[in-house]
C-alpha cells in the first residue's frame, strides 16, 4: 500500500489550480492521499471550497481532518460537510476503511489538541479554563482510543493534525510544544498497534518521529516535507515500514 500524504496547505481563496498540476500523477504514485489538516488559512467557506475543487477527482480516494485554521471562523461543520459534497472524507473521533490490493487500509483520524509531552505537559486542575484546556486532550485521545478499538484491518493509520510524538517538534521553540501536540495521543496509536501515525501542526519541526512504543510517526506538514506530498509505503504487520 502507498499512501500520499501532506498538512498545512493553507489554501486561501485565491490559490485555485495552484495544486492541481503537482496532483495529476498522483494515481500513479500512490492509493491514498491523506490530509493533515490546516487546509485553510482562516477556515471560511470561500478557502474550503477552494480545498474542495483542488482535492477532488484525483483518481484515489482522499481522506482528511482539520486543523486549528480550519476551525478559526467556527464554520468546522459546514467545511466538513463540503468536502464530503466533493467526494473527500473528513474524520473527526471517526474511521474509514479502503480496499487496496485485497487488502484492508483502516484509517483513524482525529483534530488531536494540544497539552504537552510526558513531564512537561498540563493537567486537569486548577482553574476552569486550564481544566477545560486539558481536558479536551483527555477527551480526544479517548475518542481516538475507541475508534482504533473498534478498527479491525489488514493495516491501521492514524491521521491527526496536532503530533502525538514530541520526536517530530524538533526545530521548534520548546517553549510552545504544548501548542503543538500531547503524549496523549501516541498512547493509543501505542496501544493499538498501529502502522504510521501522521500528523501535521509543526511547520518547522522534522519529518520522522516514533513513539515510546516504537511506531513510526511522520510530520506532513508541507513546509516540513517541502512537496506537494510525501509517499509511504505500508505492508502489513509485522513486515516493516518502508518510506521513499
Amino acid at each position: 500500500m502507498r499512501i500520499a500524504a501532506v498538512g498545512d496547505v493553507h489554501l486561501g481563496a485565491e490559490s485555485a489550480g495552484q495544486l492541481r498540476p503537482a496532483l495529476r500523477e498522483l494515481p500513479e504514485r500512490a492509493d491514498a492521499l491523506l490530509l493533515a489538516g490546516d487546509l485553510t488559512r482562516h477556515g471560511t467557506l470561500d478557502e474550503a471550497r477552494v480545498v474542495a475543487e483542488e482535492f477532488t477527482d484525483l483518481g484515489v480516494p482522499v481522506i482528511a481532518v482539520l486543523g486549528n485554521h480550519d476551525h478559526h471562523s467556527d464554520q468546522q461543520d459546514r467545511i466538513a460537510a463540503l468536502l464530503g459534497e466533493y467526494g473527500i472524507t473528513v474524520l473527526e473521533g471517526s474511521s474509514t476503511t479502503l480496499s487496496i490490493d485485497g487488502r484492508t487500509l483502516g484509517i483513524a483520524g482525529c483534530k488531536g489538541f494540544g497539552g504537552g509531552f510526558a513531564g512537561k505537559c498540563a493537567s486537569v486542575f486548577g482553574e476552569r479554563l486550564m481544566r477545560e484546556f486539558a481536558g479536551h486532550t483527555v477527551e480526544v485521545a479517548e475518542s481516538l482510543r475507541g475508534t482504533l478499538a473498534e478498527l479491525h484491518t489488514d493495516v491501521r493509520v492514524v491521521l491527526t493534525h496536532y503530533s502525538p510524538v514530541s520526536d517530530t517538534l524538533h526545530g521548534e521553540p520548546p517553549e510552545i510544544y504544548p501548542f503543538l501536540g500531547s503524549y496523549l495521543l501516541g498512547e493509543p496509536i501505542d496501544e493499538f498497534g498501529v502502522d504510521l501515525a501522521l500528523h501535521g501542526h509543526a511547520h518547522a519541526g522534522t519529518e520522522r518521529g516514533t513513539t515510546p512504543g516504537g511506531i513510526r510517526v511522520r510530520n506532513v506538514a508541507e513546509p516540513v516535507i517541502r512537496a506537494a506530498y510525501a509517499v509511504y509505503e505500508l505492508r502489513p504487520a509485522p513486515e516493516r515500514l518502508v518510506s521513499r
